[in-house]
Order: structure tokens, then C-alpha cells, then sequence
């Protein structure tokens, strides 16, 4: 036993001896290691915090770069607007001046809108039926009773001025209605009477406006005296809204009471009217015109209550005007034409600047968002713009024209003017007897070939019995009425 004690004491030995030295280098090696370790995990958190850094640096980094694209794409955008804006200003910025003078215009009309639609409702209403020189002085019998009233008003009143509508004045005047005051007052009243307008029409002036004005329409004229079918017309062309122009009006027959009153009904869910002993549909958009060729008609009241009565007398400015383009017809036919051309073309621009404008204001008064945003809304501007412009240099082109061609008119007012004295002179006769009955037609014939046979005319002289027609109409049945004068006629209240 103790044999193995000293040979396993030896062993010991000899392996402590091996052992010793590792287990130092051990010790050692792990000393060593526990310095790297306390290194390595100061480098890896080092490592950590480099890399946390980076994180947020590179974090940091995408939001810059979308943020600089979204700045980029706001200065893109914001440049885009300012162009857009620079467009808009530019296109808006020549109307700032008209449209503040027509936004003070239109104060001033609000500010006396009551005394105005007193005065227009007047002469709609009560005016219509007399000469020029009694409805000014009703006119200003109006006026007056506004001003004792307090009521506010326009202190010189013109029923043009107030409802009158430059362009719808124009196309009246190229269909015809002659240029006076008076006349264009009648037009005025037949576009916003209530009842159909029943024309004292003894020059035809009426009959020819009408006609031309509702020509593209499909005028239907009817004669109530002559043609006992007029009803049954009168009934085809309700339904179908065509415009009718009754010729030769006297007394109107009783089965016209419902179209003249508008007493429509709904039947079946369509809206009708009762004429005579059928009921027949009635369009929104029918037109009744009435005309009679009587100086100085006398309608029962119970007829004026229904009608708008319009005295549609040629007037000495009227006749003036009518007279000078005859002259200048026969003298200057290429001033005549000209100016003809010139006042349609007029009236061309005018409309489509209208068009325009309120397109314009219709779409900047339903611009949603912002307006700069809006491409299709800036464009039309432009283009509307860049129209508006050409039409309005060639519209001022047009007025220096028309002027230098009224001016070359007018050097023949005189030979107008003494030819609507003359026509006046000879339609007074009938105040000596009704025989004396002068047609307008007939002596615009006699006046243009009176030009033709004057020194310098086109025509050599002719026989007396060739040269002038026959101008006197035989007395009728109502000489007696028509030698009365036409403010007689009377005008229900």
C-alpha cells in the first residue's frame, strides 16, 4: 500500500510539475482574456453607440431627402402658381377698372332701384299708347310724383338707361326697329310687358320689326278680317311655341280672352289653354304680336285691360334717320353699306364679349379650392382674354370707322331732315280733311325718286304721271277716328 502511495505521489508530482506551469499560463491566458473581453465589450458597445448613430443619421437623412423632395416639389408647384397667379392677374387686371366703375354704376342703381321700377312699371303699364311728346311729359309727371314722395330715383330718367339691354337694342335695330327713343321705348316695353303688345302701327314700322325679328322662328302672320281660319292657325301654333303676328287688329274676338289673359291650366300634367271651344297645349316660349293700322284706334276698356296698347308712330327723328339712309343709298351706296356691315359686325362683338364676360364671371364665381390650382379655369381666362382683346381692338376699329362714316353721312342730314318735315307737313292734312291719307312706303318711294331726278341725280327727268305714285289712300270707314289726334286714345288704369 505504501508502495502505491509513493508511486502515486511520484505520478503526482510529476504531473503537478507539468500541470503547475499550464494552469499558470491558464491563469494567465484567462487574465488576458478577461482584459480582451473588457475591451471587446467596450468596443462592441462603442460599436453599438456607432451604430445607433448611423441609424439616426441615416434616419435623419430619409426625412431630409423627403423633406427636400417635398420643398422641391412645393417650389415647383408654388412656381407653377405664380405663373398661373401672373396669368390670372394679367387676364383679370384690365377689367379691375371697368368692373369698379360698373360695380359704383351698379350701387348708384341699387341705391335708386324703387323709384326706377315705379317709373318703368308706369310707363309699361300706362305709357304705351301715346304720341313721344305726351308719354315725356307722363314721364316726367312720374318722376316728379317720386321726387314729392322721397321715394329715390334716377333725377333724369331714361327707360333705355334702366332696362334696356345694349346688345338685344342693336339686334333691334338691324331687324329694323327705327332709331328713336320712342321706338326703342316700345321694344323695350314688349320684352317685359306682362300682356302681348297690341301695335297702333300706321307706317307698318311694327309689322316690318316683327317680322325680321322673329323671322328665324317661323313668324306665322295672320289676318283676323280677311281669313276665317285664323283661329284654327292660331290653335297649330300654340303647342309648337311659334311666334303669331295678328295684322289689321280691331275689335279682338272674344275666343281670345284665354290666350290674351294667359289663362293656362295643367292637364294630364300639361300645361294648356282654352281657345274658343278646344283646348290646346301651351309652349312656354309662344309670342303673340297684335298690329293695326289706325292712327287713332279707339279699343273698349275692357280690351286695353287685356293688351299691351304701343304706339308705334313714325317719329320725326325716327323718319330723319330713315330718310338719311335712303339719301346715302342713292348718293354714297358704299358709305351705306359699309356702315350696314359695320353695325351688324358691332353687334357681333358685342354679343360675344357678353358671352365671355359672363362665362368668365360664371366660372371665377364657382371656382372651388384654390383658384391658382384650377388649370382649366386659367386657360379658358387666357384664351377668353386674348379673344376679349382682339374683339376689342377690332370693335374700336369699327367705332373710328363708323365715325368717319357718320360723319360722311351727315353732311346729308339736311336733305333727311327737310324730307321728314315734308312728310309730316303733308301727314297733318288729314286734320283739314281724312281724305288727305299719306302711306310712309309710298312717299319713301316718291322722296328716293325725287333724289333721282334732282340736278346730279342718276335719273333723267320723267313724265309727272310716271314720276309720282298715287300716295293718297281713299277715305275709309274710320276717317273719321283717324283724323283725331293719338293721345285720345284711351288706356285702362
Amino acid at each position: 500500500g505504501l508502495c502505491k502511495w509513493v508511486h502515486a505521489m511520484s505520478l503526482y508530482d510529476k504531473v503537478a510539475k507539468v500541470v503547475a506551469p499550464k494552469k499558470a499560463k491558464l491563469a494567465e491566458a484567462e487574465a488576458q482574456y478577461q482584459d480582451v473581453m473588457v475591451g471587446l465589450l467596450a468596443k462592441q458597445k462603442e460599436l453599438q453607440e456607432l451604430k445607433d448613430k448611423l441609424a439616426a443619421m441615416e434616419a435623419e437623412l430619409a426625412t431630409n431627402t423627403t423633406k427636400k423632395e417635398r420643398l422641391e416639389a412645393e417650389v415647383e408647384l408654388c412656381s407653377v402658381k405664380l405663373e398661373r397667379a401672373e396669368k390670372l392677374i394679367g387676364g383679370l387686371g384690365g377689367e379691375k377698372s371697368r368692373w369698379t366703375d360698373t360695380a359704383e354704376r351698379l350701387s348708384n342703381a341699387y341705391a335708386n332701384l324703387t323709384g326706377d321700377m315705379l317709373v318703368s312699371a308706369g310707363i309699361i303699364a300706362y305709357a304705351g299708347a301715346f304720341t313721344a311728346q305726351y308719354r315725356n311729359r307722363i314721364i316726367g309727371s312720374f318722376v316728379a310724383m317720386c321726387a314729392s314722395a322721397g321715394i329715390p330715383h334716377t333725377p333724369r330718367f331714361s327707360l333705355p338707361a334702366i332696362l334696356g339691354e345694349p346688345v338685344k337694342m342693336r339686334e333691334w335695330l338691324i331687324a329694323g326697329l327705327p332709331n328713336d327713343s320712342t321706338s326703342i321705348e316700345n321694344g323695350i316695353v314688349v320684352a317685359n310687358a306682362r300682356r302681348w303688345p297690341l301695335c297702333i302701327d300706321p307706317q307698318g314700322q311694327a309689322n316690318k320689326w316683327v317680322r325680321n325679328m322673329e323671322a328665324e322662328r317661323q313668324l306665322l302672320v295672320l289676318k283676323p278680317a280677311s281669313d276665317a281660319t285664323y283661329l284654327r292657325q292660331l290653335a297649330s301654333a300654340l303647342p309648337l311655341g311659334r311666334p303669331v303676328l295678328l295684322e289689321g287688329v280691331g275689335a279682338l274676338d272674344a275666343s281670345l280672352t284665354p290666350v290674351l289673359l294667359k289663362q293656362t291650366f295643367k292637364s294630364a300634367g300639361t300645361l294648356c289653354v282654352k281657345l274658343g271651344d278646344q283646348v290646346v297645349d301651351w309652349a312656354p316660349d309662344f309670342r303673340l304680336y297684335m298690329t293695326t293700322r289706325l292712327r287713332n284706334p279707339h279699343y273698349p276698356p275692357e280690351t286695353c285691360t287685356r293688351v299691351c296698347l304701343l304706339n308705334f308712330s313714325i317719329t320725326p327723328a325716327g323718319l330723319e334717320d330713315q330718310l338719311l339712309g335712303v339719301v346715302v343709298a342713292k348718293e354714297r351706296p358704299d358709305l351705306e353699306e359699309t356702315k350696314t356691315a359695320l353695325i351688324i359686325q358691332n353687334t357681333e362683338f358685342t354679343i360675344k364679349l357678353k358671352q365671355l364676360e359672363d362665362e368668365l364671371l360664371f366660372k371665377l364665381s364657382n371656382a372651388e379650392g384654390d383658384i391658382t390650382e384650377d388649370v382649366e379655369l386659367i386657360e379658358s381666362l387666357e384664351d377668353a382674354k386674348r379673344v376679349s382683346t382682339e374683339i376689342t381692338a377690332k370693335v374700336a376699329e369699327a367705332k373710328e370707322t363708323e365715325l368717319a362714316i357718320n360723319e360722311a353721312r351727315n353732311k346729308y342730314r339736311n336733305v333727311a331732315a327737310r324730307g321728314a318735315m315734308l312728310f309730316f307737313l303733308l301727314n297733318s292734312l288729314n286734320k283739314i280733311h281724312a281724305f288727305y291719307q299719306f302711306s310712309l312706303n309710298a312717299f319713301v318711294v316718291v322722296f328716293g325718286r325725287g333724289l333721282d331726278l334732282a340736278p346730279g341725280g342718276r335719273k333723267k327727268k320723267a313724265p309727272r304721271a310716271a314720276a309720282v305714285p298715287a300716295v293718297v289712300a281713299p277715305p275709309s270707314a274710320q276717317a273719321s277716328e283717324v283724323a283725331k289726334p293719338a293721345a285720345e286714345v284711351p288706356v285702362a288704369p
